[in-house]
């Protein structure tokens, strides 16, 4: 059978949201119309992906794997759409992949001031799947940390992230200009490294309302501070790779002064 895009895209709605209500309103249109698609989805599949409820959606199992084939598939065709519209146009394009935290833009501007044609965009790496984007042809080149899947990639080491640990403010720990990892014994940790529904900024409620503590890297930290939240250092906690990576196959021009422009301004930081 043809997968609809348009209605895996109903349904990847849907599934963010757990709602239908607000996945409609986020595709600007009408309840109904939605619940119609997905149902008839359902039917082509001749599975169940949701369990609904008066008050919640959940996912069956079947759903879950939609859910994450979908998150592969929709931004792969729309990463495509774009280059075709782009070869159209005569327009020359690089994105850039960065794993929250990372600094790019400098390396970006001192890019744009010598290739002033080419369009630059940016697109986020998740923690859980971070060379996705250079993999579904999203971008070109990513400013990652390691550990990831290396396989296909070609890596060039960049430096170093130091962890702190994240914890309320209001914490016993909070006051400590630094920590060790066995200040930390018997702390409910957050680190769960598969767990592929939490966000940064979910991982940091749950930290501000006592949930736990997490151990972060330092550009993180620094990025999303605020006041609720204390970084205390961890003084013999392994310090994270951060490294730039690129399709190991991929040899343009454009990606090589890029990579030479973003290894000099880093050398020269």
């Amino acid at each position: 059978m043809d997968l609809d895009l348009r209605k895996l895209r109903y349904f990847a709605a849907v599934a963010e949201h757990r709602h239908f209500g607000r996945a409609a309103e986020q595709l600007h249109i009408a309840q109904p119309v939605l619940s119609r698609q997905v149902k008839s989805l359902e039917q082509e599949l001749r599975c169940a992906l949701l369990v609904r409820t008066t008050r919640s959606v959940e996912l069956t199992a079947a759903g879950k794997q939609l859910y994450e084939e979908a998150q592969q598939i929709l931004p792969s065709i729309a990463a495509a759409v774009r280059r075709v519209h782009d070869v159209d146009q005569g327009l020359q394009r690089l994105v850039v992949a960065f794993s929250p935290g990372l600094p790019v833009s400098e390396a970006i501007r001192a890019f744009t001031s010598r290739h002033a044609d080419v369009e630059i965009d940016v697109v986020p790496a998740r923690w859980w799947e971070q060379d996705q984007p250079l993999r579904d042809g999203r971008a070109q080149v990513g400013y990652l940390r390691r550990p990831f899947d290396e396989s296909g990639l070609r890596i060039i080491p960049i430096g170093h992230d130091p962890r702190v640990a994240c914890m309320p403010v209001a914490h016993p720990l909070a006051c400590r200009q630094e920590l060790t990892s066995a200040d930390l014994d018997g702390e409910r940790m957050l680190d769960v490294p598969n767990r592929r529904t939490s966000s940064l900024e979910e991982k940091f409620e749950l930290i501000a309302s006592g949930h736990g503590i997490a151990l972060i890297p330092l550009s993180v930290a620094r990025s999303y501070s605020r006041p609720d939240l204390a970084n205390i250092p961890v003084t013999d906690a392994p310090e994270i790779q951060t490294c730039l990576a690129v399709a190991a196959d991929r040899r343009e021009k454009l990606l090589r002064d890029f990579l030479e422009i973003a290894t000099a301004t880093l050398r020269h930081a």
